[in-house]
């Protein structure tokens, strides 16, 4: 079976334990914290995938790694560990969000600008363009980019909104070229 497919299959088990136990909100703040320490720390997933090491001490060190998380998300690193599944943690955590925002109807959103953007201005960009692909609300990183030279640069999953003063540039540039030739 395929990596992709487990992934959803746990990740959907474990959304269905965090529904009935109304514990959505932590799962998804301590999943993201295993995500983010398996994404900057490649070397881990490379030690606890080593069958030199006894499967014991890579609990330990699991355990050690992260002792805060509550037992259900836990036990779901330990039976991944046992399965020699640990490589999907990435993915199952991405499904799991998913899953959640869906339950909640927010989509995550990436917002590119020149400057830190203030709250309202969030606000204001989730509430809108939540509305245009039907969501309750975005929840949204925003990311400095200097190269815009100003306006905004949205990207919602795989569609990107360009209002940015560089993407109008790139359109008119490609507009002369074209009527040039």
């Amino acid at each position: 079976m395929s990596n992709g497919i487990v992934a959803k299959r746990y990740a959907a088990a474990l959304f269905q334990i965090a529904k009935e136990q109304n514990t959505l909100d932590q799962f998804e703040g301590e999943l993201r914290t295993v995500k983010q320490v398996f994404s900057e720390n490649k070397e881990l997933l490379s030690v606890l995938q080593n069958p030199k090491l006894a499967l014991d001490r890579k609990k330990g060190m699991l355990n050690d790694a992260f002792s805060g998380l509550s037992t259900n998300v836990s036990n779901t690193l330990m039976i991944l560990l046992d399965r020699h599944r640990i490589n999907i943690v990435v993915d199952l955590v991405e499904d799991f969000i998913k899953l959640s925002n869906e339950a909640r109807g927010i989509e995550d959103a990436k917002v590119y600008s020149v400057r830190p953007l203030t709250e309202d201005e969030k606000t204001t960009i989730s509430t809108s363009f939540a509305a245009k692909i039907g969501k309750a609300s975005l929840r949204i990183e925003n990311i400095v980019d200097k190269a815009l030279i100003g306006g905004v640069k949205l990207r919602i999953g795989n569609r990107i909104y360009d209002g940015s003063v560089s993407g109008k540039l790139a359109r008119l540039e490609r507009e002369l070229i074209a009527k040039r030739s």
